[in-house]
């Protein structure tokens, strides 16, 4: 325990490689991202922001632990979240590597509606200073990597409102913010309309 939190596990069963469809559709925009500084790693060495697909029912294929820092990823850098349990905050997967332990947001918005199939989680501080609020945000208290948090996105994602928008802004995970959408493209176009908003007009106000 930390925090009162439950520590992130992963039960992970390696194998060689993820399948190539998937990851050459994640890398392009996963390239994006990376480009623009929404996918990245830190100066101390720790990386920031995922992007995940869909794969068959509920699992889904998921960029892997540690892999912010990488120009370009391939198919060793990616895995198949099998399945996951939030009241443990813990995954299953099966890969090549470990799943990102932002895991459970993902499989948040996956579990929550079968018509969603891309998950895009990034890192931007003046993106997530002004839609802080100003769009669906969750609560301050709660922290990433955490049951919690995965219970906060389900209930933004229950409301009609964040129907419309298809982003969440994560109040207590400074920097993040999650789009998602029907493919890729949908919860990509959706990052760069308010990241291209926001950059474009520092004067923004919702």
């Amino acid at each position: 325990m930390d925090e009162g939190y439950i520590k992130f596990r992963c039960e992970w069963r390696k194998t060689e490689k993820t399948d190539q469809t998937f990851v050459d559709a994640l890398n392009i925009w996963r390239k994006k991202l990376y480009d623009l500084h929404l996918i990245g790693q830190y100066e101390n060495g720790i990386g920031f922001g995922n992007i995940s697909m869909r794969y068959k029912n509920n699992q889904f294929i998921i960029t892997g632990s540690a892999t912010g820092g990488f120009p370009v990823l391939d198919h060793n850098h990616y895995t198949i979240v099998t399945s996951f349990n939030y009241l443990t905050n813990t995954v299953w997967c099966t890969g090549p590597i470990k799943a990102s332990s932002e895991s459970l947001s993902h499989a948040a918005v996956y579990e929550a509606y079968s018509g969603y199939g891309a998950v895009i989680h990034v890192h931007h501080r003046e993106m997530w200073e002004k839609l802080l609020h100003k769009l669906p945000t969750t609560p301050e208290y709660v922290a990433f990597g955490t049951p919690q948090m995965a219970n906060a996105i389900k209930e933004i994602l229950a409301s009609d409102l964040c129907s419309q928008h298809k982003i969440i802004v994560m109040g207590g995970h400074e920097d993040g913010l999650l789009t998602y959408g029907k493919d890729l493209y949908e919860a990509g176009e959706v990052l760069l309309f308010w990241f291209n908003k926001i950059m474009h007009n520092s004067t923004f106000t919702h």
